[in-house]
Parts: structure tokens; sequence; C-alpha cells
């Protein structure tokens, strides 16, 4: 019998089910679930695990517990600013690690158990791949679905250097099971987690050193964020820009790396104990074999969507880190919440993406909504203002010399495209941004109520006392 021969008769023994959704990935792609229960339909769950998906079990909820901890570290060191005489005496290192634990492993089982229990959906447990347009291959079935939802999440992107992936490394989801802290560190990376856990294991009491191949961290914000940012993290850390990792190696427990610098004709040498890789996320499309399916990546891995998320396969959309959009939580809700109107209700539902806020939780925080005045530049005449925190009453009662928030405004229309706020409570602070320019970023959402004095959000007014052109 011949190969082909061979795996079709396999193919046939493959118990085969229909349904009339599938969903794959149990994080945003929940919401789907469980509206498809309630309408009463056939619903399969597709998810490798574990469950909960990336935001429970690697991503926002551990990550900002262990966060929380080194802002309170910093706010103690800094405390001499009001006069307080303060000192840490120890940290716990192992238990901070445990207690984050502790706080995600429950829901996680919680989840695992109902999904196990649950008797109006079928639960996979494995890594699915297409087989066909409307067809996927999970363990030993194959299932079919009328409608189907890929919410698959993404994984770690490794780069590509010399020894790197000859030795063991961190990652944003290896390093929440370390439980001893590391003397020393390098992070290969400048974006949102590396400027995170470098605020994290450097308040903890690690040496870390972070190498960044772009010309500043958090390279797509403003560069007064960024400048404000590397600032105050180069007071604790170390921060290498327009540097890249060109080899790593490990003996004797210690990891060496060659470190080529921009304008720099040697090499430079750098030795840790532990190297953390946060060069960004990838798509987990790819481990779909989606092209199976007739549905389209770009050249990045993600998966194309049209204005409604539907994909270049008819009757199959992708929500949250697959189609790579705007790779937050709260976006791949809002997405799944779409999706199933446009795919179950005939709906034409679009997201404002120029409306969605994002943050980084490092110290101080960034909180930002909408377009930098460079990539606002390239298409609209604006005036941009800023503002201290200083100058507004509760920002220099709390003697913050250093916060600032930044507005981007359209010239003719004076519509909001865009603000930034680096300093104390920026997350919370950009989101009355957000909802006005959810609302089409006229100003009257701004300026129509009263913000309380004295109080932070005074800052938002304050930003427009000074427009002007930019330079």
């Amino acid at each position: 019998m011949g190969l082909k021969q061979m795996s079709a008769k396999l193919k046939r023994k493959q118990p085969e089910k229909s349904y009339d959704i599938i969903v794959i990935g149990s994080g945003a792609g929940m919401a789907i679930v469980e509206n498809a229960i309630q309408a009463g339909l056939r619903v399969a769950l597709v998810d490798k695990g574990p469950a909960g998906g990336t935001c429970l079990n690697v991503g926002c909820i551990p990550s900002k517990m262990l966060v929380a901890v080194a802002d309170r570290i910093m706010e103690i060191r800094e405390a001499d600013r009001f006069g307080i005489r303060a000192r840490i005496e120890s940290i716990d290192f192992e238990m901070v690690m445990r207690e984050m634990r502790d706080a995600v492993i429950p829901d996680h089982k919680e989840i695992h158990k109902a999904l196990r229990s649950e008797s109006r959906i079928d639960y996979y447990e494995g890594a699915g791949r297409f087989v066909g347009p409307k067809e996927l291959a999970v363990n030993d079935y194959r299932i079919r679905g009328e409608k189907i939802f890929i919410a698959s999440g993404s994984r770690p992107a490794i780069p590509n250097i010399e020894g790197l992936d000859q030795v063991a490394h961190l990652t944003s989801e290896t390093l929440l099971q370390l439980e001893a802290l590391p003397k020393s560190m390098v992070i290969i990376g400048g974006g949102y987690i590396a400027a995170e856990y470098g605020h994290f294991f450097s308040a903890m009491g690690t040496e870390v050193t972070i190498v960044q191949n772009r010309d500043r961290l958090l390279p797509t914000e403003e560069p007064e964020i960024s400048e404000i940012l590397a600032f105050d993290l180069s007071k604790r850390l170390t921060i290498y820009t327009n540097a890249a990792v060109t080899s790593v190696r490990k003996s004797d427990g210690t990891y060496h790396m060659l470190v080529q610098r921009k304008g720099e004709t040697a090499d430079q040498t750098l030795a840790a104990e532990q190297v953390l890789v946060a060069a960004g996320r990838r798509s987990n499309a790819d481990l779909l074999e989606v092209e199976n399916a007739g549905i389209e990546m770009d050249v990045n891995g993600f998966i194309k969507t049209d204005d409604y998320l539907q994909t270049t396969q008819k009757g199959i959309w992708a929500i949250g880190d697959a189609n790579g959009r705007q790779m937050f939580t709260h976006t791949a809700n809002a997405e799944a919440d779409i999706v199933w109107d446009n795919a179950m209700n005939g709906a034409s539902e679009t997201i404002n993406y120029s409306a969605v806020p994002r943050a980084v939780f490092t110290y101080p925080p960034v909180g930002a909504v909408g377009v930098t005045a460079e990539q606002a530049g390239k298409t609209y005449e604006i005036l941009v203002g800023t503002a201290s925190y200083s100058d507004v009453a509760k920002g220099m009662a709390m003697r913050e010399d250093r916060g600032l928030g930044k507005v981007v405004l359209e010239k003719e229309s004076l519509r909001l495209l865009g603000f930034h706020i680096i300093g104390p409570h920026a997350p919370i602070l950009i989101q009355e941004v957000a909802n006005a320019m959810a609302i089409g970023g006229q100003l009257g959402a701004l300026f129509s109520g009263q913000h309380i004095h004295p109080a932070l959000t005074e800052l938002i007014p304050k930003t427009f006392s000074n427009l002007s052109e930019p330079e």
C-alpha cells in the first residue's frame, strides 16, 4: 500500500464531528463560546492550553502582580522626596513569585474544570490544525464547523541570534517560574515587555542591562515619553540603544553575549546570570497551518482580516493577537463581541482602532491613545500641546517633577488625534481621552464637564493651554 493510500485510510478512521461553531483559543474566544452556548448551538472549543488564555496565565495578570510589588518598592525608595526616611530591610522574592502563581493557578484550574464538565460544548484539549477550509484535525479527531473563530493568541518572538537557540533563556512566560532572584540579567528588547520587566527585576535588586536595537525605549511612543522613561530607569539599570546582541553562549552558569553598538567598531561583551528575550510576540496562526484553509497571513505572520474581522476564507474570523491589529486583551475582548454580531446577527460592525488606549506598566507608567505627532504629521497639519504634572496643583502636591502630558490635534478641526502621558496613574488618566476619541474626538467631550480641583485629571485640559505647530 502506498503512502497516499495509507494516509487516506488513516484519515477515514479518524472520528468526524460537525458543529455550528468552532472556537480556537480559550482567552478572548470564551466570550464567543458563551454566546454560542446561550444560543443553543453545537459548539466546539479547541485549545492547546493553558485554559484561560495568555492574559490570565502568562500575560496581563501575573505580570501586573509582579509590577505592583516593584511599584511599592520604588515608592518607598523615593519617599525622601516628602521628607520621609525609610528603608527596605529585605525583599522575599520567593514569596512574591509564589503568591503570583497562587493567584493565577486556581483560576486556570477552575476554568479547565468548568470546560471539562460543561456538557453543552465539546472541549478538545490539543493543538488543532486546519486540514481544509472548514475542517480541523485535533488529537484523534477531525472536526468541521459552519463558522470558525480563531482566537489562538501569540507566543514570544525569538530573534535570530547566533547561539540563542542552543541555550536555555527566559521569556515573559518562562520567567514566571523563577524561584530565585537572578543577580544579573540582560534583557534583549526595548518595548513594553522589556520596560516592565526591567522595572520589576531592577526594583527587586537584579543588576539589569537592556539592549535595544532601536534608537530609544518604547520606539512607538512619543520621543518625550521615551526620554523621561529612559532617564528614570537609567538611575537603576543600564540601557544600550542602537545596539544588538549578535551572539549568546553559556559557560560555567554564566551567559556571555557579544553586543554590536552603532558607531562603534569593536563588539562589547556582556555577562549575566540570566538572559530575558523580550523582543515582542508573534501570532500562533502558523501553528494552525491556516494556509490549508485558504487563510492568508501578512509578512509578519498575522492573519489578514477585513474591516469586519473576517479572514480571506469566508465564514472564518480572527481576533486578538491572531490578527495583530492591536495586541491588547481589551481589544481582543471588544473584537470578540463584534465578530459575534457580524457573524451571527448579520451586523457590519467595525472597531475604531485609532481610539484604542494602551499602557505600559513600568515606572513611571505610560498611558496613550491614538497616534504620535510624527505619525499624525504625515497626514495632517497638526497642533501639539504639553503640560507637566507640576503645572497642576495635585501634581505639585505630589512633588511630581517629571510627569508629562502631550496632546496631538488636527489643526483645522481641532479633532483629537492622540494623547500621551507618562507619570503616576497615567493608565487611568488616559481613559478620559480614550472615551472622547471613541465618540469622534471632539473637544466638547473633554471640556463639557468639570475637572475636580485639585486632581491629576486637570492635566488633561492643561495640555491645551500652549498649543503650537510642531517644529
